[in-house]
């Protein structure tokens, strides 16, 4: 696997590697250090058998030294009392040191002893040599290991919770940190899934699921991305058929009262005609509108000449408005060229420089001009209209939002500007407007573009371009 296969710093893929080999390296540890306790405790005699085994040899000793073999046998006698197991003195030469002599089955334990550090590992109840203390070459104390010494007694219990218990609770920790890890965010998601299915589109999920830098992490933003376009495409959509049916009620209310009037025929048809004209621009402009919001493939670019654009945006408004071409003023320089779609960007700018002529005075100049910034052509038209109040700047980019008071159809049906702002920023450029003093500014960034060597290919695409957005500005 190359380098660059590799998962990322805060792939998921490194949290269950960490988490799995954490896990084998405990198991590890448990088997080795749990099962070496165990096994001392279970093959090994206890510190206080040991301890209690040492004082008998010591006391042995000092019964010979002070009582010789009668010394032994009253030592023996209180053992006797003591402890329910054999228990014998021998000397150097392997013959008590009491007046009991050894039969011959207890020569023959003789044969093989245990000492204290000795494992136990054999059924039944070894016997054990403890030299004395003070002088081991003089005696020893051989003792059958007593019952209540005897190590081991619990053995399969304890095989039981080390190879068993233990090894399940701690996969159980396992289990619980893969499903905090893994299920519990995808609960999460599957939850946000459902509240979807019930039209719960302003279900959100939690801060500590999105801020996660993992794949999960990644998933759930999109999640929540997705949510958040539903809920306002939604939105838009049923704002877009509620102002359209209020929009028209206008021209049909207009279309009942011809229909019932006494008017001559010619008037009567001027007068649907002009009404089913208003009411056809106005649900192409909603439609588009609406497909300019809810689609986001990708649309086709090259590059666009922003000042031929103008020339021919001008010819075709000079003729459906009235207007000398003088008061349509361009200094944008020759080399301005952008990437973009053209007749998404024609139509877009076409709407702008409508809104700007519908709203400056008669004999106004409405001007596009333009400069360099980096990567990007930052160009603005001005008007002479007056412009409007500052908390409306944002409000005029809204849908059939009209701040002039006029009626629906007469000065426009407020979905222009709407249209541009959606235009331009589904080719990656940006639509804001400002107050000048004398009027108001639109201003646009759109990409750079060097489309020297596009213009020929350029000049032969605005004939046909221009031939789709030749509307009247009303």
């Amino acid at each position: 696997m190359k380098l660059s296969e590799l998962p990322g710093r805060h792939s998921l893929f490194w949290k269950l590697a960490c988490l799995l080999v954490a896990f084998c390296l405990l198991m590890i540890w448990l088997s080795w250090s749990w099962g070496r306790y165990m096994e001392e405790r279970n093959q090994f005699l206890s510190s206080d058998a040991r301890s209690t085994l040492s004082r008998y040899a010591a006391q042995a000793e000092q019964a010979w030294q002070r009582g010789g073999r009668n010394g032994v046998d009253d030592w023996l006698q209180s053992m006797e009392l003591r402890e329910a197991s054999w228990v014998g003195v021998i000397g150097a030469d392997l013959q008590s040191l009491s007046s009991q002599p050894l039969n011959a089955a207890e020569v023959q334990h003789l044969t093989f002893l245990r000492g204290l550090d000795w494992p136990i590992h054999k059924k039944g109840r070894p016997w054990l040599r403890l030299p004395f203390p003070q002088d081991p070459a003089a005696g020893i104390l051989v003792i059958e290991l007593p019952e209540r010494f005897v190590p081991g007694k619990y053995r399969v219990f304890w095989r039981v919770i080390t190879n068993g218990v233990i090894p399940g609770l701690f996969t159980l920790l396992l289990c619980v940190g893969l499903y905090r890890l893994l299920v519990v965010p995808l609960n999460n998601l599957r939850e946000q899934a459902n509240a979807w299915r019930a039209d719960q589109l302003n279900v959100r999920l939690s801060s500590g699921i999105t801020q996660r830098p993992d794949e999960l992490g990644e998933l759930a933003r999109a999640f929540d991305s997705m949510s958040e376009r539903l809920q306002t495409t939604v939105a838009l959509q049923q704002q877009l058929l509620r102002d359209l049916s209020h929009e028209l009620r206008t021209p049909l209310s207009r279309l009942r009262v011809a229909s019932e009037s006494e008017q001559g025929l010619a008037q009567l048809r001027e007068r649907i005609g002009r009404e089913v004209d208003g009411m056809q621009r106005l649900v192409e402009d909603t439609l588009q509108l609406a497909w300019l919001d809810t689609d986001r493939s990708p649309l086709p670019d090259e590059a666009i000449q922003i000042q031929a654009l103008w020339e021919m945006l001008t010819d075709n408004a000079c003729y459906e408005s009235g207007w000398p071409s003088l008061q349509l003023q361009c200094s944008v320089e020759a080399s301005c060229w952008v990437r973009g779609n053209l007749n998404t960007l024609a139509q877009a700018l076409e709407n702008i420089l409508r809104n700007a002529i519908r709203h400056s005075p008669e004999g106004g100049i409405v001007r596009l001009d333009a400069r360099r910034d980096g990567e990007y052509w930052h160009l603005w038209l001005e008007d002479q209209g007056g412009g409007v109040a500052d908390e409306d700047l944002q409000r005029i980019f809204s849908p059939f939002i009209r701040l002039d008071g006029s009626r629906p159809g007469d000065g426009g049906f407020g979905l222009g500007l709407s249209i541009a702002r959606n235009a331009v920023q589904r080719q990656g450029g940006l639509l804001w407007a400002e107050n000048t003093g004398a009027g108001l500014r639109l201003n646009l960034r759109l990409l750079a573009d060097d489309g020297v060597a596009h213009a020929d290919a350029f000049a032969s695409r605005l004939a046909p371009t221009m031939a789709v957005h030749s509307p009247q500005i009303a």
